[in-house]
């Protein structure tokens, strides 16, 4: 953003503002969000909407933070601090999507949401009235939403097979009016990480080879991804750019990870660059391949 002070234009420095759960972990959440805008050259801003006491094996506790303490979190940020785009993780309850869907039409913002409704092991991490808030307030206030698999089938209400993915990524793009990233990395059928990509009503597919790592290095790559795209988006990077860019910062950070306790790993932002390893194309239905961006 610049503005004009006595005839001299002022670029401020890109930031962003994560709205999300503590890991006290250092996984995700909070945490990861603000190490991934770090990495990426963004100052990064937080409101905490609940306090967990987790590593990356367990949770042992969930201390959700009232939707007036979210509020006046992201009031004070948005007061004195020009955020350019605004990550949400876990939200823990109705009152606060509530709370933040507001925020997001009080302030113009624009966000990137990583619905943290359902485990990729079909866990259940939400509310069913905290869900119907999301669904019906939150995420068609956002830009981009970044749901797994079970999460899509869960909003559409209906299984997904391997061969209708995309489709699934189109029929959540039509229902909230918004653009979608459907992970499909955990789609154990496939030889690629794959994820469907739903911007403007076009399809694409969005890849990186599957790699080997150890247990729980994989923590956080959902927090890690959408944060990403945040940030590059703050950045100005345009969106095409910007998703090859979160996809390849998640791989690198997934090559790269880092031994953390005895039998345990955890993601870290790469020095390497793995952009060249990142295939973004338009999805062909018929498994052809579409033309590389």
């Amino acid at each position: 953003m610049s503005v004009n002070n006595k005839n001299k234009q002022i670029e401020y420095y890109p930031s962003a503002l994560t709205v999300a759960g503590s890991d006290s972990g250092g996984g995700s959440g909070i945490e990861a969000d603000l190490r991934t805008f770090n990495a990426l050259g963004v100052f990064g801003c937080a409101a905490i909407t609940a306090v967990t006491a987790q590593n990356p094996v367990e949770i042992t506790r969930i201390d959700t933070i009232s939707a007036a303490g979210v509020k006046a979190q992201i009031d004070a940020v948005m007061a004195k601090i020009a955020v350019r785009w605004v990550k949400i993780g876990m939200l823990g309850s109705g009152e606060n999507a509530a709370a933040v869907a507001d925020a997001l039409e009080r302030f113009n913002m624009k966000a990137v949401c990583d619905p943290v409704m359902i485990a990729t092991s079909g866990r259940k991490l939400i509310s069913d009235d905290a869900a119907e808030v999301m669904m019906k307030n939150l995420l068609p206030r956002c830009a981009w939403i970044t749901p797994n698999i079970p999460e899509c089938e869960f909003m559409l209400g209906k299984k997904l097979s391997s061969e209708n993915i995309a489709d699934g990524a189109k029929a959540l793009a039509d229902k909230f009016q918004t653009n979608v990233v459907l992970k499909g990395g955990h789609d154990e059928n496939s030889k690629k990480a794959v994820d469907y990509v739903c911007f403007k009503g076009e399809l694409f597919t969005l890849s990186s080879p599957k790699l080997k790592f150890p247990p729980y290095a994989s923590h956080g790559t959902g927090c890690t991804f959408s944060a990403a795209m945040a940030a590059l988006s703050a950045l100005k990077f345009t969106w095409s750019d910007m998703l090859q860019e979160a996809k390849a910062f998640v791989f690198g950070s997934l090559r790269e990870h880092v031994e953390i306790g005895e039998g345990v790993s955890g993601m870290y932002p790469p020095v390497e660059d793995s952009l060249e390893l990142i295939d973004m194309a338009e999805f062909s239905p018929r498994g052809r391949g579409g033309k590389k961006r």
